[in-house]
């Protein structure tokens, strides 16, 4: 059984600076409205509804933040670059995602998701380069690629590990389907190694 599968919803929070402080550890989700996010931490969590996903994207605007165990979590940060939200809103969100970022003490990593047909957009960028300048290791799932062929998808999957040295930071780099499950297991392998959970630890629990 998947460590993964205890998840449980804890809380909402309307903003970055509402989290309160954590002695554990975290890691956030975060992607474009559109980059199948929520599917991602469903097919993860092998929880249909954990995360709720809409058939509008980008209508989340709320932190969701789902506890492994009393030590680990994983934060569901809203989507990005394509809800219909005022320019000075976006400004702001992304301000406060940077300090996020750079300030969450109990942040051990971040997973970048991205449609693999349309990879690297600027907010991404921006996102991955703040996670790196806080020396924050980076997990990009290059999700939907059950709708590529395997040659497509390899080549895309080796295009952006190319352009991810550019960042010049601890990222890697991933295919990833919620359908399909291709790349499920290289995803828990990181996030298992980020939270520190050893198989002494499933054992246990």
């Amino acid at each position: 059984m998947s460590y993964f599968t205890k998840a449980k919803f804890l809380t909402s929070a309307p903003g970055i600076t509402h989290l309160s402080p954590f002695e554990g550890i975290e890691i956030a989700f975060a992607g474009r409205s559109n980059a199948g996010k929520s599917s991602a931490l469903n097919k993860l969590t092998r929880q249909k509804n954990l995360a709720r996903t809409s058939k509008t994207p980008g209508r989340t605007q709320l932190i969701n933040l789902f506890e492994l165990d009393e030590y680990r979590r994983l934060v569901d940060l809203p989507g990005y670059g394509y809800a219909q939200v005022p320019i000075a809103m976006k400004k702001k969100w992304q301000k406060s995602l940077g300090e996020y970022l750079q300030k969450r003490e109990c942040l051990r990593g971040l997973v970048v998701l991205m449609d693999i047909r349309h990879p690297l957009k600027d907010l991404d960028q921006d996102l991955i380069f703040w996670a790196v300048s806080a020396k924050l290791p980076v997990l990009i799932l290059l999700t939907k690629a059950d709708k590529l062929k395997a040659g497509k998808r390899k080549a895309q999957t080796l295009m952006v590990r190319e352009a991810a040295l550019a960042f010049q930071g601890d990222v890697s780099v991933h295919a990833f389907s919620s359908l399909s499950g291709i790349g499920l297991s290289e995803a828990e392998n990181k996030l298992m190694t980020w939270l520190e959970v050893s198989k002494t630890t499933n054992d246990d629990e």
